[in-house]
């Protein structure tokens, strides 16, 4: 008689989380993601020393002047792992920590995987070969972020990184090349921040281009204002996923008050700030605006963008005038 072979026992059919019961709908409050760039001395650490109860891992200098709570500056990567272990788990009342910053961080990260190698041969992130140390550097970076992940999560905390800019060439796939303000990191890690963040932001001072017409030469006006532009141009990199206005001014109260409208201002309310600018506006910027309002059919969203944009033409256009 043939012995029938013992079958293992079957697993359990799985229960699938995707039930059409458990949709959600609306907005989801969250603890903010942001990126604050820009160039130096621009106020990169007054903006995050205005955020709620901040709580600073600073790789340089800049807050020295702040009133605020701030870590031992950390002097090598797992110091910084350290630091936001300890937001993890202890008792605090702190409601923000910042990075202030990335590009000073960053030298920190290479040098740990270089000491993670474990190579006599292997003395900078260069030495493992085309790339490789700035892939392996990424790994670090993702780690680091899942980290304040679960400090969003399990402590409500925002995240602010803030870092520094410099001017890059922009390899131009259409046409000419042309120079641009970037995030001061590696390629690889500066993009994957970008992608992490709620808000990249950029901040500068307000300066406009004017040209004399007797001597054809350009210069430089600053307006001593310093803003915050939310949304990528040629010129930079930014983003959003709050529905900001493309500039606003670099001051924490205004971004979180500009979060927390995320546009949906009453339209009425928008037509009349609509309808109160053009009254300065020529009939050719009219039509468009008119045009352009139409098109919107009342989305509060768009209606703010259209605002803001006519505001900073007509901004524009009297700088010009005053010259």
């Amino acid at each position: 008689m043939a012995i029938k072979s013992a079958q293992p026992p079957q697993a359990p059919p799985r229960e699938s989380r995707m039930k059409l019961g458990a949709v959600t709908k609306g907005r989801v409050e969250r603890p903010m993601r942001v990126l604050l760039y820009g160039v130096e001395g621009v106020g990169k650490s007054t903006f995050a020393a205005n955020a709620p109860s901040p709580i600073f891992i600073a790789a340089e200098d800049g807050t020295a002047q702040l009133d605020v709570a701030r870590f031992p500056e950390p002097k090598t990567w797992v110091d910084v792992l350290d630091a936001i272990d300890e937001l993890i788990t202890a008792d605090h009342q702190y409601q923000t920590v910042v990075v202030d910053t990335l590009d000073w961080l960053e030298p920190l990260c290479w040098a740990h995987v270089v000491d993670k190698a474990r190579n006599p041969k292997i003395k900078s992130i260069e030495d493992f070969g085309f790339g490789k140390g700035y892939v392996a550097a990424l790994d670090e970076w993702r780690s680091l972020l899942a980290r304040f992940e679960q400090l969003r999560v399990k402590r409500g905390m925002h995240v602010i990184f803030l870092a520094h800019s410099w001017i890059k060439t922009f390899k131009n796939p259409e046409d000419e090349d042309f120079d641009r303000y970037e995030l001061k990191l590696h390629a690889k890690a500066g993009g994957l921040l970008k992608e992490w963040a709620d808000a990249v932001l950029f901040a500068r001072y307000e300066t406009f281009a004017n040209t004399d017409d007797k001597t054809k030469r350009t210069r430089g006006v600053s307006t001593g204002n310093r803003v915050v532009h939310t949304q990528r141009t040629a010129a930079w990199d930014a983003k959003n996923r709050y529905d900001l206005p493309p500039t606003i001014p670099l001051d924490f109260s205004a971004f979180a008050d500009a979060v927390k409208a995320q546009a949906p201002l009453d339209p009425e309310k928008l037509y009349e700030r609509i309808d109160a600018l053009l009254s300065s506006a020529d009939a050719e910027l009219e039509a468009k605006v008119r045009a352009a309002v139409q098109k919107a059919q009342g989305n509060a969203a768009q209606l703010a963008r259209i605002a803001d944009t006519l505001a900073a033409r007509l901004r524009i256009k009297d700088q010009e005038n005053a010259q």
